[in-house]
């Protein structure tokens, strides 16, 4: 199943053998993501998983190490936004290496 408009695109994907998926071409397209990209990928038991560009999510990320987080993640405490933060911070150092 497929749906798309120019603003949402849906679809089902199955997870491959070894934990992989493979982003449909469309969203690739919508995103302008190209082969060695990074994203990062989010996940919460109770939000599901999520993946967003780095370049959407740093100027959040210095939001919250400004000391505005409240601003971005009002439902959050302010010890969850600094981790969170600093989840992200790490796993785009780790990216670099």
């Amino acid at each position: 199943m497929k749906k798309r408009s120019e603003q949402y695109y849906m679809s089902a994907v199955k997870l491959g053998p070894k934990g992989q998926i493979v982003i449909p071409k469309e969203v690739r397209d919508m995103f302008d993501l190209e082969p060695g990209d990074t994203l990062v990928l989010m996940a919460d038991r109770k939000k599901g998983i999520a993946m967003q560009t780095v370049g959407a999510l740093q100027p959040m990320v210095d939001k919250i190490f400004a000391g505005q987080g409240a601003e971005v993640l009002p439902e959050e405490s302010e010890e969850a936004r600094r981790v969170f933060a600093g989840a992200v911070q790490d796993s785009l150092q780790e990216d670099e290496k």
